[in-house]
C-alpha cells in the first residue's frame, strides 16, 4: 500500500496526456536558450579546429535538424565539440580541408554500421580515465595555444612550441587585444558566480553570449584596432563538396576511425549522462550512433565540422524545461536562420574574443572531479598518461598510451595479491597474522617469501587467506613454507575464504562442520558464525529452541568460551572494510541526506541495508520490537520522535515499515505471552493489528490460501495497521497532504530471503516490473531507488 503522492520529479518528464502545444510552449523557449549557447561556441570550436568559421555554423544546424530528429536521446543536443578539435586540427593540416569534410562523411557511415549492428554500448567499455584524459588532454592543448591569440600573438605548431614561446608572449602583450580576451574570460568566470539577489532574468542569459555580444561590441564602439573575424561570402557559398585524398590512403583510414570512435564515445556517455538528468524516457543507444552517424554523413558533405552529442548544451537543454526532441530540432532551426541573415554580424567578433571564449572551455575539459574520483579508485596514473600523451604527441598515441596502460592495471590487478604481516598485538607470544587478499598467483611468490621471512622461526602464525584464486605455484610455495616453519617449532593455522580448502591439513573452513560449499562465501550476507568461523576453532551450531518458547521457535549459535565476536567483528572491519568505507563515510561526515526512513523489527535476521541494496547514509533506519508505530500513547515516544526528525530535519521523502516472517512479537501478541512487564505493555501497540486480523482484514486473505501461517498472516496485517497510524500521525499527515512524503509497505520472508510489496490490500512480489507499474515506487524516484530488494550504474 502507498499513501500520498511520490516526491517532485527531479526534472520534466512527457506526460503523455500534455497536448503537443503545451509541449512546444515548454520547448520552443528551451530551444531559443540552446541556440544563443550553441552559436559562440560553434564558431569558438571551429576556430580551434583550424576550419572555416561556417563549418561550425553548419555543424550546429545539422546537429540540430539531423540528430536531433534521428537520434535516440531525445533531450540530447548535437553539434561541433571541443573533444574533436585537436583531432580535426590535425586533419585539416595534413589533408586540407575537403579531404577532412570526406572523412567526416566516411565516418558518419562508420557510425551508422555501428547503430545498425547494435554495438553501441561496446563504445562504453573505453575506461573512463582514458576519456576523461583524452578530454583533459584536448583542454590542454586549446587553452595553449588560444592563449597566445589572446594575448595578441598567433599559436605554434604544436603543444611544446606553445609552451616554450608563452614567455616570450607574456613580455610582448598586444594591449587591445589581450584586455578584449582578458575580459571575456573574466565574464565567464563571474557570471555563474553571481549573487542570488541579482534577478533571475538577468542570471539567466547564457555567460557565453553574453561575453562574445559584449566585448564585441565595446570593439566596435571603440574601434580597436584588431583582428576580426572574416567570413569571406554567405553560408551557401561556404559550402564544401568532400575531396578524396590523392594518396595517403592508411592515414585517411586511421582519420575515419578515430572520428568515428571518439564521436561515438562521446555522444553515447553524453547521452548517458543526460540520461541521469531526467525522469523521461531513457535514450536507445544504438539508434543515438545511428542519429549521430547520419547527422555527421550530411554534415561532411555540406563542408561542416564533425558533430557529436554535447554535454554542455544537452543540460541547457533539460535546465530550461525541454521535454521533447523538438528543442533540439527547432535550435537548429533559429541556427540556419541567423546563419541566412545575421551572418554578417559575425565578422565583427574579434579573433582575441573566440580565443578567450575557447580558453574557458579548454581549461573546463580538466576537471578535477575527476580526478580525485580516479584517484580514489586507483586509476589516476592512466589519465595523467593519457593527458601528457595527447598534448606531447598527438591523439592517437596518447589514447592507445592511455590504454595500454588501463590494461597492465587491470592485469595487476587480477594476479597481483595484497600480502601483509601483522605483529601480535598485546602479548609477544601472541600469534603473528599474515593476511593474503586478491588473486595469490606466481608473480606475487617473491613478496609472499619476503613477507612470510618476515614472521620469527617459531612462532604462531595464522594466515589469513582471502583469495579469489590460488594457483599452483603459489599453493607449493605455501605448503613446503608452513612444513618448514613447524619443523622449526612453529604452529601454524591456515583460515581461508574463497580457495576451497586447498591447504586441508591446516585449515578451519568458511562453514559449518560438514559444510564445505563451493566456492567463497558472500561474507557480508552470511551470519557472522559463518563467516567468522576462521578466526578461532570451528564454531558449533545449536539448532532447537535458542530462544524462550513465548516468543516462538528459533535458531541460537553456540560461541567458544572465551570468544567475542563483536570484538573480533570489529578487528575484522578495520583489517578489510574500514579503508573501502572511509571514502564514502568523508563525504557523509559533514551531515546524512537519507532516501528513506525505514521502521523494521528489532530481528537480528532482519538487515535493511542488506534488503535494499543501500549503504552509509542511505536509510535513517528505526527499529523495534515488531516495527510498531504506536503513536499516541507514551509508549512510543522514540519512534514519533524519529519520524519528525526524520521529516522535518532529514526531509526524506519516503516512509517504510518492514515486517517479516516468523516474529516473535506477533507470536507473543498471538499467544498473549507478552507478560506484565515492560514488553507486555509494548505489545499493546500491536492489538490494533490483531483485532483487525481476527475481523478478516482482507490483507491476509491471500496468504491464509496459500497456508501461511497465523504469525506471518499476522505480520502483513501489521504492516498495513502500523502505516496507517503512520499517516495518522500529524507531521506525516502534513507532509502528505503537500506530496512530501510517501509510504511504502514491505514484507520480508525470511525461509526464501524474499521481499514482497503492500500495494493495496495484498502484497505483490518486490522485482523491477511491479515496481515500475504498481504504486509502490516509481522508476527514476531516488526516494525509491534502493528500494525494496531487486537486482541492482563516468559516463
Amino acid at each position: 500500500m502507498t499513501t500520498g503522492a511520490p516526491a517532485a520529479p527531479a526534472a520534466p518528464t512527457p506526460d503523455p496526456d500534455v497536448t503537443w502545444r503545451e509541449r512546444l510552449r515548454a520547448d520552443v523557449p528551451a530551444s531559443l536558450v540552446v541556440f544563443l549557447v550553441a552559436v559562440p561556441l560553434s564558431l569558438g570550436i571551429a576556430v580551434a579546429s583550424d576550419a572555416p568559421l561556417t563549418a561550425g555554423l553548419i555543424a550546429a544546424a545539422v546537429g540540430g535538424l539531423v540528430a536531433g530528429a534521428l537520434g535516440g536521446s531525445p533531450l540530447q543536443v548535437s553539434g561541433p565539440a571541443a573533444g574533436l578539435t585537436v583531432v580535426v586540427a590535425d586533419l585539416v593540416n595534413q589533408f586540407g580541408w575537403g579531404v577532412t569534410c570526406a572523412i567526416t562523411v566516411a565516418a558518419g557511415v562508420l557510425q551508422m554500421v555501428f547503430g545498425l549492428t547494435k554495438a553501441g554500448r561496446a563504445a562504453l567499455a573505453i575506461s573512463p580515465a582514458v576519456v576523461h584524459g583524452m578530454l583533459a588532454g584536448i583542454g590542454v592543448t586549446i587553452v595553449l595555444g588560444q592563449l597566445h591569440v589572446v594575448l595578441g600573438g598567433e599559436q605554434q605548431d604544436d603543444a611544446l612550441a606553445n609552451v616554450l614561446a608563452l614567455p616570450g608572449q607574456l613580455l610582448a602583450l598586444h594591449g587591445p587585444a589581450t584586455a578584449l580576451g582578458l575580459a571575456v574570460i573574466a565574464i565567464l568566470l563571474a557570471w555563474p558566480r553571481l549573487p542570488k539577489a541579482v534577478p533571475g532574468w538577468v542570471r539567466g542569459i547564457p555567460a557565453p553570449l553574453l561575453a562574445v555580444v559584449a566585448v564585441t561590441a565595446v570593439a566596435a564602439v571603440l574601434a580597436l584596432p584588431v583582428e576580426r573575424v572574416e567570413i569571406g561570402g554567405s553560408l551557401l557559398e561556404a559550402i564544401t563538396p568532400p575531396v578524396l585524398p590523392d594518396g595517403q590512403f592508411g592515414a585517411f583510414a586511421v582519420g575515419v576511425l578515430t572520428i568515428a570512435i571518439i564521436a561515438s564515445v562521446e555522444s553515447l556517455l553524453s547521452a548517458v549522462a543526460v540520461d541521469r538528468m531526467h525522469g523521461g524516457r531513457k535514450s536507445d543507444l544504438d539508434r543515438e550512433l545511428v542519429g549521430q552517424g547520419a547527422g555527421n554523413t550530411l554534415s561532411g558533405l555540406l563542408g561542416g565540422l564533425p558533430i557529436t552529442g554535447v554535454i554542455v548544451r544537452s543540460s541547457t537543454n533539460v535546465a530550461a524545461g525541454a521535454k521533447t526532441r523538438a528543442s533540439a530540432i527547432l535550435h537548429g532551426v533559429w541556427i540556419v536562420v541567423f546563419s541566412v541573415a545575421l551572418l554578417g554580424l559575425v565578422q565583427q567578433i574579434p579573433m582575441a574574443v573566440l580565443a578567450g571564449l575557447l580558453v574557458v572551455i579548454g581549461a573546463r575539459l580538466v576537471k578535477l572531479a575527476h580526478m580525485r574520483e580516479l584517484h580514489r579508485h586507483g586509476e589516476l596514473p592512466v589519465y595523467v598518461v593519457t593527458i601528457v600523451g595527447v598534448v606531447f604527441t598527438d591523439l592517437l598515441t596518447g589514447v592507445i598510451a592511455g590504454l595500454a596502460l588501463a590494461l597492465l592495471l587491470v592485469l595487476r590487478r587480477v594476479v597481483w595479491a595484497s600480502i601483509e604481516v601483522q605483529e601480535p598485538a598485546g602479548t609477544p607470544d601472541g600469534d603473528w597474522h599474515v593476511v593474503v587478499e586478491g588473486a595469490l598467483c606466481f608473480p606475487s611468490i617473491p613478496r609472499l617469501a619476503r613477507r612470510l621471512g618476515q614472521v620469527p622461526a617459531g612462532a604462531p602464525v595464522v594466515v589469513d587467506l582471502v583469495t579469489d584464486y590460488l594457483d599452483h605455484a603459489a599453493y607449493d610455495h605455501l605448503q613446503e613454507w608452513v612444513e618448514r616453519h613447524e619443523q622449526g617449532g612453529g604452529r601454524v593455522r591456515v583460515d581461508e575464504v574463497g580457495t576451497m580448502g586447498l591447504l586441508d591439513r591446516h585449515t578451519t573452513s568458511n562453514g559449518g562442520p560438514g559444510d564445505r560449499r563451493p566456492g567463497p562465501v558472500p561474507r557480508f550476507l552470511s551470519p557472522w558464525s559463518v563467516w567468522q568461523a576462521g578466526h578461532g576453532a570451528q564454531r558449533s551450531w545449536t539448532i532447537g529452541t535458542g530462544h524462550d518458547a513465548r516468543y516462538g521457535t528459533g535458531a541460537g549459535h553456540g560461541h567458544e568460551a572465551g570468544s567475542d565476536p563483536i570484538l573480533t567483528g570489529l578487528q575484522e572491519y578495520h583489517r578489510r572494510a574500514a579503508g573501502l568505507v572511509a571514502p564514502y563515510l568523508t563525504d557523509l561526515a559533514e551531515g546524512q541526506s537519507p532516501h528513506a526512513l525505514f521502521l523494521t523489527c528489532s530481528d537480528s535476521r532482519v538487515v535493511p541495508n542488506v534488503l535494499t541494496s543501500s549503504g552509509p547514509g542511505d536509510l535513517f533506519t528505526v527499529r523495534n520490537v515488531g516495527n510498531l508505530a504506536p503513536l499516541g500513547t507514551d509508549a512510543d515516544a522514540s519512534v514519533g520522535a524519529s519520524v519528525e526528525y526524520a521529516l522535518d530535519a532529514l526531509e526524506v521523502p519516503t516512509l517504510v515499515v518492514c515486517g517479516h516472517s516468523g516474529c516473535g512479537a506477533m507470536t507473543a501478541t498471538l499467544r498473549g505471552t507478552g507478560g506484565d512487564g515492560e514488553l507486555g505493555r509494548w505489545l499493546d501497540g500491536a492489538a490494533e493489528s490483531l483485532e483487525r486480523w481476527q475481523a478478516g482484514h482482507p490483507v491476509a486473505v491471500a496468504p491464509a490460501a496459500r497456508g501461511a501461517s497465523d504469525v506471518d498472516q499476522l505480520a502483513m496485517v501489521n504492516v498495513a495497521v502500523q502505516l496507517e497510524r503512520l499517516s495518522r500521525h500529524p507531521a506525516v499527515a502534513r507532509a502528505l497532504e503537500e506530496g512530501r512524503v510517501r509510504l511504502v509497505g514491505l514484507f520480508f520472508d525470511i525461509a526464501t530471503a524474499r521481499m514482497a510489496v503492500l500495494d493495496g490490500d495484498r502484497f505483490v512480489p518486490a522485482s523491477r516490473d511491479r515496481l515500475g507499474a504498481g504504486a509502490a515506487a516509481t522508476p527514476g524516484d531516488p526516494a525509491t531507488a534502493a528500494l525494496p530488494v531487486a537486482t541492482p550504474d563516468p559516463a
